[in-house]
């Protein structure tokens, strides 16, 4: 490679890397500036210096197959290669990225996935500890500080510049001197990489840029790569590397997800503190630095209640200045200001500032593109979508709630005004079905249930890979939830699955999906033999036909199959309640789910034929007890049971023949539905008080296990309530005895409670 090419290794992320690099790039003033980064991506160049453009930002590869392969540039504003761009687009240079095209690096990477893990592993931990040790030689606890004390602080151009290049030169000889079992794949990738970019240097130079008029930017650990006299990429070579379908687009990115914290490792720390080093390092004031760092610690500090005065602002300043000086350091690096922090704000303890560090080291700050820059089609439509509903202003990295009134508005004029919170809600259940985590939907309160939606809305540099990832199924956010959901129906032999994707294609207004949906889930009804799913599948639907008119959705066409499906779990309950303790969990949730479909849908299912089957139920002893204890609790909150049936039942479920644990088990099913319904019954507790004295010593140890777990859930008035209905069985008194049964145990008594649960009994 021709030695008079400038090449310039830099650190990406780096604000001194940004400030060294400008200053160059004004005294080389070069006709060509070349760029690490995808070939294929050089067409982007222009959207990515667009003045309208505000970073962080990123540059998305991806692949258009199953599946997603991607690979991520991200840029702030300090990032050296994004200010080199910005520069030589404003002095109208030559400016490309030298890399391999993305199709060829996607398909490398995920050839690389089907590699030995455990020996890449072993390369990544080598590489590190190189690092780290020469932390440790400087006397740093980690090599983030080394870097900035001796790099991102060194004002020096020529001694940051050389002494990057050296010491990454000397690493990657240190690196791949090592005696490996096999040859990592970094080595062969870097080298296939590095011989592309020398290629793309000699294409510059035959177009007629002369050598020195050439500025190369790259990572400096590719410089020694580039400078070596290995033979360049040929045409034929490049022809003939593996590719993988890929496309390229540029998407907005936020400092929480740079940070290295929450998983990109070529980030940093702490960006927001880096951007303020950056505008510092251009306005020379870097001095200052230190001193707006602990004031924006104060005030996120104060924001919160907490105490932060301005002389701990001014004593934080001096220990963190004084703890740089111990390492003859010009500035205090990020590890001497947390250290400020915690002795002159946190008193010594990390936990009352870790919130106001994080803030001021990471920040909120999310990127944005202007409309039409590098977007799939499924961004734009996204982004027109946000436009139409008048959602741009929740495209924050902060969570904002969002309450629809799926109702028609009668005071507005036109009919998108009239239904704009219900379009919302079919854009937003879109989103949910696509897996685009924008907006997260919350509860609300019974009474408003079928009109109203809240929703948690959010954004996120993860949403707008969802985004792109959405583009595989479909050109728009409606055609690619139609797939979606068609794509799920097709797989679906689950009852219960078809059932979600009507509710599902209701949701997000799809007739076509929602008509096939209905035929698919009546062809699965006619074998449909399991309680619990068919239980489930009647559930979403009576959901979907409490909504009525209001999503504007015929849903006339659910009211016969909502008939069918809870007809045919009705039927199915005795046989399902043939079953142990842990099945009947599952089974519990959906006989509860049966019975609210009875009581909102009295007018339309069945509600005769349930109650006889729970009749059944209830009666029967070679069923599971704890079941036959809900169908009788449902009974009595029906009035189907007299006073004296209720007083035989309890008497017979808690006799002594009845093993113990079958009696407790029987008794925490009734016990838990409507407890006000229990409490009313005086004849209920006289039989269990009765029940309970007889016990024998081990029986009673079984029943305690039962009865414990029963009365666990039940809140303090009821118990006062239990208390006082014993305090009359007994005679003595209802604050006596409230007393005694809900005083705190003894350290003993605890202890042999425990000692029961963990015992496993014969049963």
């Amino acid at each position: 490679m021709n030695a008079s090419v400038n090449i310039f290794g830099v650190r990406h992320l780096s604000p001194g890397a940004s400030y060294h690099l400008t200053q160059y790039l004004e005294d080389i003033d070069p006709s060509c500036i070349l760029i690490e980064g995808p070939a294929d991506a050089t067409s982007l160049l222009l959207n990515l210096a667009n003045k309208e453009v505000k970073p962080p930002i990123a540059l998305l590869a991806y692949t258009t197959e199953l599946p997603i392969e991607t690979v991520l540039y991200p840029f702030a504003s300090y990032s050296p290669e994004y200010q080199a761009i910005c520069w030589g687009v404003k002095k109208k240079k030559e400016v490309r990225f030298i890399d391999l095209p993305s199709d060829v690096l996607l398909k490398l990477r995920q050839s690389e996935k089907n590699k030995d893990s455990e020996k890449a592993g072993a390369y990544y931990k080598f590489h590190n500890d190189v690092y780290a040790k020469l932390a440790g030689h400087y006397e740093e606890d980690e090599y983030e500080s080394y870097w900035e004390r001796h790099f991102e602080h060194n004002l020096e151009p020529d001694s940051y510049r050389n002494g990057l290049i050296y010491q990454s030169g000397e690493i990657r000889e240190i690196v791949e001197h090592e005696e490996w079992d096999a040859v990592p794949y970094d080595f062969s990738y870097n080298m296939v990489r590095e011989a592309h970019m020398r290629m793309e240097i000699e294409r510059a130079m035959r177009e007629g840029h002369k050598a020195e008029d050439i500025v190369v930017i790259v990572g400096a650990y590719h410089v020694s790569g580039i400078k070596n006299d290995q033979p360049v990429l040929s045409a034929d070579d490049l022809k003939n590397l593996p590719r993988a379908n890929t496309q390229i687009t540029l998407m907005p990115y936020s400092y929480h997800r740079l940070s290295s914290r929450t998983g990109y490792g070529a980030g940093n720390k702490a960006p927001y503190y880096f951007e303020l080093m950056w505008q510092h390092m251009k306005q020379h004031t870097l001095q200052h630095l230190p001193a707006v760092y602990m004031s924006g610690i104060a005030r996120e500090l104060r924001s919160k209640g907490n105490n932060a005065s301005s002389a701990s602002v001014i004593e934080a300043v001096r220990l963190a200045n004084a703890l740089t000086a111990m390492r003859f350091g010009n500035y205090p690096v990020l590890k001497d200001l947390h250290d400020a922090v915690i002795t002159c704000f946190g008193g010594g303890e990390l936990s009352g500032v870790a919130e106001a560090i994080n803030q001021i080291d990471i920040g909120t700050a999310i990127g944005s593109l202007p409309e039409g820059v590098s977007q799939t089609p499924v961004q734009e439509d996204m982004s027109q979508e946000l436009k139409r509903l008048k959602l741009t202003n929740y495209k924050s990295a902060v969570a904002q709630e969002l309450s629809l009134d799926l109702r028609e508005n009668l005071k507005v004029k036109s009919r998108e005004a009239a239904f704009i919170d219900l379009n919302r809600s079919v854009f937003l259940h879109r989103l949910k079905v696509l897996n685009i985590h924008f907006a997260e939907q919350q509860r609300v309160s019974q009474d408003s249930a079928t009109w109203a939606e809240r929703w948690n809305l959010r954004w996120s540099p993860e949403v707008e890979i969802e985004i792109v990832e959405a583009n595989l199924k479909g050109e728009t956010l409606e055609i690619a939830a139609a797939y979606e959901l068609k794509e799920r129906l097709n797989n679906c032999t689950d009852i219960f699955i078809a059932a979600q994707v009507i509710k599902d294609a209701c949701e997000c207004n799809l007739a076509a999906i929602f008509n096939n949906a209905l035929a698919a889930l009546q062809q699965l009804l006619v074998d449909a033999a399991n309680f619990k799913d068919t239980a489930h599948a009647a559930r979403e639907l009576s959901l979907l036909v409490q909504y009525g008119s209001i999503r504007q959705f015929d849903l006339a066409p659910l009211e016969p199959i909502l008939q069918q499906l809870f007809l045919r779990a009705s039927l199915l309950l005795v046989d399902a309640a043939s079953c142990d303790d842990k099945a009947a969990t599952e089974l519990l949730k959906a006989v509860n789910v049966m019975e609210l479909i009875s009581q909102e849908q009295y007018e339309l299912v069945d509600t005769t034929t349930w109650q006889q089957e729970l009749q059944k139920l209830a009666w029967r002893d070679d069923l599971n007890t704890k079941l036959s204890g809900v169908a009788f609790s449902i009974l009595l909150e029906h009035n189907m049971v007299s006073e004296e049936d209720c007083a035989k039942e309890v008497s017979r479920r808690l006799s002594s023949g009845v093993p113990a644990d079958l009696g407790a088990g029987w008794f925490e099913g009734l016990s838990g539905r409507n407890r006000y319904a229990l409490l009313s019954r005086v004849a209920l507790w006289r039989e269990l008080d009765a029940y309970v004295q007889q016990l024998e010593e081990e029986e009673f140890f079984r029943s305690v296990v039962f009865l414990r777990r029963a009365f666990g859930n039940f809140e303090p008035n009821q118990k006062n309530s239990i208390a006082e209905l014993l305090g009359d069985l007994w005679g003595t008194g209802a604050e006596v005895t409230a007393e005694n049964l809900q005083s705190e145990l003894s350290e003993e008594e605890t202890g042999k409670l425990d000692e029961l649960n963990d015992f496993e009994f014969d049963f």
